[in-house]
């Protein structure tokens, strides 16, 4: 056990170092267009002048260029043509930073309520630790390596394509080097890089979360964050690159060499995939809980607090969805509707379901079908109209209910709360589906530009044609098929590295005594 926990203080360790070698790294490739240090104030100060706001490059163009660089800013288009150097718009940057707030509200606190009452009174703060841990150690690693590791491109020569800028972005942005207030054009035209950064870093944060609701109540707060220290290396960071890295893979909207020409707005394969089944693969290498199978009970210690976190997961979503369109736009607008559908449709499902074969519908039916209605819409929230969103609240309402409730019992595996029954089966139905229900009509990305312009991306690499020709589903199928391959071989070898090290569980007594003593010291409930 003194081994063990040495581990852990090392790691913990190593990381603390990372933090103090970013910082001086980060010092020493400073922005030498960073205005100098102030000067010591004199004896009698005079009044600084106020910044000029103004772009200069704006200022200075004529007319018909001003008025094309304001029209490229309303349409959320490319403003090169106006002569006018980039910057961001203000409109696009508040709902950027405003979604990203809803996103980060998502882990905390909607998904530590949520999964927090689903758990036993002793195991509560442990989903709070849990949640508000990966935060902070995702953020770091985020900073550190993780943004550029998926959206930088200096691994991609200029020579064209290469095997290793399919699956990782580059090097330019670790430390967050040059990460500032200009947009990177390689993914909006008009949002701030820094905004974007931020943006993307609140979804790499919620989605190692959600893989611990699998192993609820049984797993080590240490081994859980060594665990997730090599998993955004290995599944994260490769997966998100591969999907929407501007080099990527998969990536069908944005990369005219993709490979593999699929579609996933806001992260069925990236996000829900990726988490899910690294959910069961992890709760299978665990095993059970102590008292699993009727042997104890299990119920959820509160409804209330399941409920008030789906609620704030469901408005968090809004964020999630509708910000990937990375713009106050037209799509965004569609990618707000259609996770206002598919959850509600889900939510009504669901308990549908469970009344007609249980004899009640269920308060966690209510909350289990709304977020499968989120995840199952996520790859398509962009992609589909209001009529597909309705098909999707049906099944998701329907598939992950039969898997997390037949299928598992079939299969006796301790999914404890359904994080592969409803992230990993309803993101693979989610992926799919985006490839039978696509509508182009409700994303002008998806449609050939005109006859005479410049070949966009989904034109070079066969989207477009697939869409037309109804075989898009094929390549999602692709998409999918290495997001599991991906995640189930990472967690194996994560899995059992972990477990042969500092080891995944406590001991029987202390699974008994509850995680939240036992690793924390603490009571969530003192009366």
């Amino acid at each position: 056990m003194i081994k063990k926990t040495t581990s852990v203080i090392r790691l913990l360790a190593a990381v603390a170092s990372l933090a103090m070698l970013g910082a001086v790294t980060s010092t020493l490739h400073a922005d030498t267009n960073a205005p100098a240090a102030a000067p010591a104030p004199a004896a009698a100060p005079t009044p600084l002048a106020t910044p000029n706001p103004t772009n200069s490059a704006f200022a200075s163009a004529s007319i018909t260029n001003q008025v094309a660089f304001l029209e490229a800013a309303h349409s959320n288009s490319d403003p090169d043509p106006s002569g006018i150097a980039y910057e961001s718009d203000p409109g696009h940057n508040a709902w950027m930073m405003v979604a990203s707030a809803f996103v980060l509200m998502m882990t905390l606190p909607g998904l530590a309520l949520f999964y927090g009452g689903l758990v036993r009174s002793k195991n509560v703060l442990s989903i709070i630790a849990m949640c508000f841990g990966i935060t902070c150690l995702v953020s770091l690693l985020w900073w550190a390596f993780g943004y550029s590791l998926v959206f930088g491109t200096s691994f991609t020569p200029s020579s064209g394509p290469s095997t290793l800028g399919y699956i990782l972005g580059g090097s330019e942005y670790f430390f967050f080097k040059g990460v500032n207030s200009l947009p990177n054009t390689n993914y909006a035209f008009w949002v701030s890089q820094n905004v974007y950064s931020i943006f993307q870093l609140t979804f790499a944060i919620i989605t190692p979360a959600l893989i611990f609701g699998a192993t609820a109540e049984r797993m080590k707060f240490g081994a859980i964050m060594a665990f997730v220290f090599g998993w955004m290396f290995i599944v994260y960071f490769p997966l998100a690159h591969m999907v929407w890295g501007a080099t990527g893979l998969m990536n069908g909207v944005w990369n005219a060499a993709a490979k593999i020409p699929a579609i996933d707005f806001a992260g069925g394969t990236v996000v829900h995939m990726s988490s899910g089944w690294t959910a069961l693969i992890l709760c299978l290498i665990l095993g059970k809980r102590v008292g699993h199978g009727g042997k104890e009970p299990m119920m959820p210690h509160s409804l209330v607090l399941t409920f008030i976190g789906t609620a704030l997961l469901w408005v968090g979503w809004y964020g999630f969805n509708a910000g990937s369109a990375v713009a106050a736009d037209v799509i965004a607008a569609n990618a707000f509707t259609t996770p206002t559908l598919a959850p509600a449709i889900g939510a009504l499902t669901w308990p549908l379901v469970e009344w007609i074969f249980k004899g009640k519908p269920s308060v966690l039916g209510f909350c289990s079908g709304a977020v499968a209605g989120l995840v199952v819409i996520t790859p398509a929230c962009g992609f589909v109209n209001s009529t597909g969103a309705v098909i999707i609240g049906v099944v998701a309402g329907t598939i992950p209910y039969i898997s997390s409730t037949i299928v598992k019992n079939i299969f006796k595996y301790d999914d404890a709360l359904d994080t592969f029954g409803v992230h990993g089966v309803g993101g693979t139905c989610g992926a799919l589906i985006t490839g039978i229900l696509v509508d182009p009509t409700v994303n002008g990305n998806l449609q050939a530009v005109a006859t005479g312009s410049p070949a966009n991306a989904a034109m070079s690499n066969g989207l477009i044609t697939a869409i037309a020709s109804h075989s898009l589903v094929v390549a999602q199928a692709k998409a999918a098929g290495i997001t599991i391959a991906l995640a189930v071989v990472g967690t194996v070898i994560l899995g059992y590295l972990v477990k042969f090290t500092i080891g995944l569980r406590p001991s029987v007594e202390q699974e008994h005594q509850g995680l939240d003593i036992v690793d924390h010291g603490e009571e969530g409930y003192t009366h």
